[in-house]
């Protein structure tokens, strides 16, 4: 289990100008932004927030936001004004500038918007930079930025000059080399805005993918919100140098903190964000197997639908069952759903986007069922449900969720078909005790 927080960002402030110590007192006593304004600028105010270890982390916000000045204090290139950052567990304000570099060399890398590559240098020379400084010898340094080369989509291209790369390729060097060093965090400031938008995606792609694989702790800055929405495990916005919401994407698309967040997550796609989990509803048309074909025809009776989930142990989903193909075995007097169980019927993961479940939402008029690893099933996403979401539109109209297909039988066929079949049911029960009771007394 990790203890230690990547980075820890303790009641953080950074007052650019004259008399820094009298604008904190103001601060502290709620003096905004623009009344500071004389005695210079509060580029980031009282910012507090943790990094887990092997999380993304994305501070989003838009121009003169400050989050440019927050993360060039998270590895020292800012001296903050007030409060302090933790870095793997040690902290960076006050230290001596040597072992400040140390803390940098050892745990931290940074991606600039620029790319910042080394002109005379080749693609491999520039990708093994950060190994170069921290002294690995020649040899092991190009084993090691042509491996990271490679991870990156860049492979053959080592003795190329950047000039020769286009924009894309010149980013992929600038992630290579802070892979390369092999940090445990990497700060990534605007890294994919000089992009075009489609290589900005496979780069967004590619991120997320090298994240998975290596593990690494990544601070993004953004002020693309679909960008932050796809990209972070937890969002900071920020406003006029302050976090005004930390939280989950789904959390500040659902629950934004204020009017401006609001605003500012409006137009955001939403079929990116939100998952099959995050709209799901609680489906009562389920019945477990066992339970048999009367319990099942009667479930669909009372919610009248046409559609019963079956489960096995554990709530382990073995398919579904139409009212009609029930109502039929329990009229032939059969006690097994198992020949009226179908598998032909849409199932999704909870971690699918919204984006994932359109064709099978199309090509299936029940529910989706949404299952976990496992195959146990959590919850269903009915086509309102999923457009609702799309439109963040409320489906709470007061009546029950429109989870269930709707009956093809009348109510009251089902229920003279129970009660006629009562007795049928009670003389199968009696004949297969008496069987049960005869084996017991028969002589081994």
């Amino acid at each position: 289990m990790i203890d230690t927080p990547a980075l820890e960002v303790h009641h953080l402030t950074k007052f650019f100008g004259r008399k820094p110590r009298e604008a904190l007192e103001q601060l502290r006593s709620g003096a905004t932004r623009d009344e500071l304004a004389p005695l210079g600028t509060a580029a980031v105010i009282d910012a507090d927030f943790t990094v887990r270890q092997g999380e993304i982390f994305v501070v989003m916000g838009l121009s003169g936001s400050g989050k440019s000045t927050l993360i060039r204090m998270l590895n020292g290139l800012l001296e903050a004004t007030d409060g302090g950052v933790t870095v793997m567990g040690e902290q960076i304000a006050g230290i001596p500038a040597k072992r400040l570099r140390q803390i940098r060399r050892r745990h931290v890398s940074m991606v600039f918007q620029h790319f910042a590559l080394l002109p005379h240098r080749t693609v491999l020379e520039n990708a093994a930079y950060g190994l170069e400084i921290q002294g690995v010898a020649s040899a092991e340094r190009r084993e090691r930025a042509e491996r990271i080369l490679d991870r990156v989509g860049l492979g053959g291209w080592g003795d190329k000059m950047p000039a020769e790369l286009s924009g894309g390729m010149q980013q992929r060097v600038g992630l290579a080399r802070a892979l390369a060093a092999d940090t445990d965090i990497l700060l990534m400031d605007e890294a994919f805005s000089a992009l075009d938008p489609l290589i900005r995606r496979e780069m967004q792609e590619q991120l997320v993918e090298l994240q998975h694989e290596l593990g690494k702790t990544i601070v993004f800055i953004t002020h693309d919100l679909n960008e932050a929405m796809y990209l972070g495990d937890r969002i900071a916005v920020m406003r006029d140098g302050r976090i005004v919401q930390l939280g989950t994407a789904e959390e500040i698309l659902t629950e934004p903190a204020d009017d401006y967040v609001a605003q500012f997550v409006r137009d955001v796609d939403r079929a990116r964000v939100l998952t099959a989990g995050n709209v799901m509803e609680a489906p009562r048309a389920v019945v477990v197997a066992s339970a048999g074909p009367r319990a099942a025809l009667r479930t669909m009776r009372d919610l009248q639908t046409s559609m019963v989930f079956v489960v096995g142990a554990g709530r382990r989903l073995l398919g579904v069952a139409h009212d009609r193909d029930v109502l039929r075995l329990v009229q032939r007097g059969e006690r097994s759903l198992d020949r009226v169980i179908s598998d032909d019927h849409p199932v999704v993961r909870a971690g699918e986007h919204l984006s994932e479940l359109f064709e099978s939402a199309v090509e299936s008029q029940l529910p989706l069922a949404v299952v976990d690893d496992d195959g146990r099933l959590l919850g269903a996403v009915p086509r309102v449900t999923l457009l609702a979401a799309l439109g963040n539109v409320s489906t709470d109209t007061g009546e029950p969720a429109a989870v269930e297909t709707p009956a093809t039988i009348p109510v009251d066929v089902i229920t003279e078909t129970l009660h006629r079949t009562a007795a049928m049911q009670v003389a199968a029960e009696v004949a297969d005790a008496v069987r049960s009771d005869a084996a017991e007394r028969s002589p081994a």
